[in-house]
């Protein structure tokens, strides 16, 4: 099933850690995703614009959601249910869900080592912006 969820800017959606339990399309505004490192050091990963999708990661690998999300602007989104999601993989094929978990987990240790170099930069004067 799917809902619309509605935000004012700043408000934080899905918290990195936690278990995921939908995916989001942003309908209208903008989520930024960020990571927080060393307890409360932020990096942000991007920002996801109207059509854009997020928190799928934890739905697929079934792993605590590696960043966190929040509006940036009064956003609109359609929330993707855990069923409706795991429904849609079921009927793919067993391959493409294996690699697709594999290509994710790769994605995920790469996020986590790129997230953890960006902060040491900052810790000496550097930004990579």
């Amino acid at each position: 099933s799917t809902r619309k969820e509605s935000s004012a800017a700043s408000d934080v959606y899905k918290r990195q850690g936690k278990h995921g339990s939908a995916a989001f399309v942003v309908q209208e505004g903008k989520v930024e995703i960020f990571k927080t490192i060393n307890g409360d050091e932020e990096v942000v990963l991007g920002t996801i614009e109207e059509g854009g999708l997020f928190g799928e990661l934890a739905l697929v690998d079934n792993q605590p959601r590696m960043a966190s999300a929040r509006a940036t602007e009064r956003t609109v989104l359609i929330a993707i249910s855990r069923q409706t999601f795991e429904k849609k993989m079921s009927s793919s094929d067993r391959f493409i869900r294996a690699i697709l978990r594999i290509l994710l987990g790769n994605y995920r240790a790469v996020v986590r080592r790129a997230a953890i170099a960006e902060a040491k930069l900052k810790e000496h004067g550097i930004s990579i912006e």
